[in-house]
């Protein structure tokens, strides 16, 4: 079998119906998983470990949509070639030993320290792909509304509307607490226990979990925890993790008890967490301090524990242990005092004396002036085209993870001191130079929009302030894209924070499906923007001009453009004349 022929049976395998094929079955064990009935759900479980579409999609997942797909394991190796992949799908069965991981050292951001990640062979990766691909939509049904790390379909900012939909209307006592070393401490009997898996998918895990670390040329084994790094390990963590929140609520349930002839209704404290990161809420300050002395037990039994440097007290609007309101996940929560004037009401119709405001964190603001500060830095000699080509993406991307919050005073500040650092690098450039020739040489006006640092008639800098301020609307309480609701789940798609308004376009344009394979798009594919013409052949940059496409999509599309596709690609521009 030559190269040629093995490309041609890996680009022709009939995707759409393995995708189909797989999801159907996913939905049944996520049903089944919903109405507790076990033996189902390890039915399927094995049905889909030993399905050849669920191997296929696993060894395309890690070969061709994955970040790190050319990071190679203790083995070296990197299957990259169709040839491979056929070879990986019909090598793929559980039940073997694992390899151990290879170690990589990452900084982690903004702290001179570093993250250990654990990186497996492509063999063991493809394997934890299918196991996945098993175990997600069960634990999708399990899982606790409030947790939104790590979980298809949900994301910070779903995170932060329900924190604010908590703080809206009244003031609370906040529990702000991380986990020291999550994954690297979780007990690894306990973590089985709780999974209660078939034997063979329950050997398999157990195999990746004491595999070991190949630090350089020396082995160290793995007592406990799970390696960073491996496709299976954010599942797991959440697993580990879940049932904090239950726990909380059998603690303190609803209660009504009877005050001065009335019956006043107490709410549960509410915990919301996302990945090892939680905050407790409640309007009495003891309930919070007898949560955390709960969720410090119930963490005992998974290994784990508090980190004191990290979990702290505080309050949303008044002082208390010399801080008010609490920074969680990038973002700071606070409620502000306010006159009569400024006040909201709150459900009641009462003024509630207080306004609550989710901005960008101070720290997060600082380090993202340096980031900005640095790349100006190293680029004191370059044209003024390179420095803006290099900064847009960084400020579009920051501007963006922070337009659904209140962030619009931080942005004008953040746009005025990046203008300072543009300022002094421009007057290094011409020290002989006035100020007024200067400004005149680096910042233009267009079209009445006022002065921008810009090429003139080619590009400007953005600025942070003209982010449109967009609020996110949450994912309704328990959904998962397991329920098989393909309308709700693609049409959230496009509403992200993060997406970018040109794929958001695209989204609505292709009503959330790829126009290769017609498949809807889910959460976690990765989605690129297809020229349909390309630009070197004399296409343009406009929307008529652009199609979505799913990564591995993408790869299949370019091989066939080198080979000659014209009468293809005019086709699909006259059916669809934007």
């Amino acid at each position: 079998m030559n190269e040629l022929t093995t490309t041609y049976e890996w680009n022709k395998l009939p995707w759409c119906k393995l995708e189909r094929r797989v999801f159907k079955l996913q939905k049944r064990i996520y049903q089944a998983s919903q109405r507790g009935d076990v033996k189902t759900v390890h039915k399927l479980q094995r049905l889909v470990t030993k399905s050849w579409s669920a191997k296929c999609m696993a060894v395309r997942r890690v070969t061709q949509d994955n970040q790190g797909k050319k990071t190679a394991g203790i083995d070296g190796l990197k299957i990259l070639t169709p040839k491979a992949r056929l070879i990986l799908v019909n090598s793929l069965q559980l039940g073997h030993k694992a390899a151990p991981t290879r170690r990589v050292w990452i900084p982690k951001p903004g702290t001179e320290e570093k993250r250990p990640l654990g990186i497996p062979t492509i063999h063991d990766r493809a394997l934890q792909a299918l196991v996945k691909l098993a175990l997600e939509p069960e634990w999708e049904a399990k899982f606790e509304p409030n947790s939104y790390g790590f979980r298809p379909g949900r994301s910070v900012h779903d995170a932060m509307v329900a924190i604010f939909n908590e703080i809206k209307a009244k003031t609370k006592y906040v529990l702000d607490a991380d986990i020291s070393k999550c994954f690297d401490r979780i007990n690894h009997e306990a973590l089985l226990r709780k999974l209660n898996t078939p034997p063979t998918i329950r050997r398999q895990i157990r195999a990746w979990l004491k595999a070991g670390v190949m630090d350089g040329k020396e082995l160290f084994p793995t007592s406990e925890g799970t390696p960073q790094g491996g496709i299976i390990s954010p599942l797991l963590a959440n697993i580990a993790l879940h049932g904090m929140e239950n726990r909380i609520k059998q603690a303190f349930p609803v209660r009504a008890p009877r005050v001065n002839g009335k019956c006043k209704r107490i709410l549960s404290p509410v915990l919301i967490r996302y990945a090892d990161d939680f905050v407790i809420m409640h309007e009495d300050l003891t309930v919070v301090q007898r949560c955390q002395q709960i969720i410090a037990d119930w963490l005992k039994d998974m290994g784990l524990e508090l980190k004191p440097s990290k979990t702290h007290l505080t309050h949303t609007l008044n002082e208390f242990e010399g801080k008010t309101g609490f920074d969680f996940l990038g973002f700071n929560i606070r409620q502000f005092p306010t006159g009569k004037n400024h006040s909201i009401k709150g459900t009641n119709g009462k003024l509630l004396g207080f306004k609550p405001l989710i901005t960008p964190s101070a720290k997060k603001v600082k380090e993202h002036l340096e980031k900005i500060g640095k790349v100006i830095k190293t680029h004191k000699t370059a044209p003024q085209l390179a420095l803006i080509t290099k900064l847009n993406p960084i400020i579009r991307g920051w501007a963006r993870y922070y337009s659904t919050q209140a962030s619009k005073a931080t942005f004008t500040k953040v746009d005025h001191l990046i203008y300072q650092q543009l300022r002094a690098w421009a007057d290094s450039r011409h020290p002989q130079k006035g100020k007024y020739w200067v400004s005149n040489k680096y910042w233009h006006t267009n079209s009445g929009e006022g002065w921008k640092f810009a090429v003139k008639d080619k590009m400007q800098l953005l600025l942070h302030a003209e982010m449109p301020i967009l609020r996110h609307i949450k994912v309704q309480g328990n959904r998962s894209p397991f329920d098989g609701d393909w309308i709700y789940w693609s049409s959230r798609m496009g509403q992200h924070p993060e997406a970018n308004k040109k794929v958001a376009i695209l989204l609505k344009r292709q009503q959330g499906k790829c126009a290769h394979c017609e498949m809807c798009f889910k959460d976690e594919d990765l989605i690129e923007i297809h020229h349909v013409i390309p630009r070197h052949k004399g296409g343009k940059d406009e929307y008529k001009n652009f199609k979505l496409l799913h990564r591995h999509c993408h790869d299949n599309v370019t091989a066939l453009d080198a080979v000659g596709t014209k009468e293809l690609n005019e086709e699909w521009l006259n059916a669809n004349p934007f």
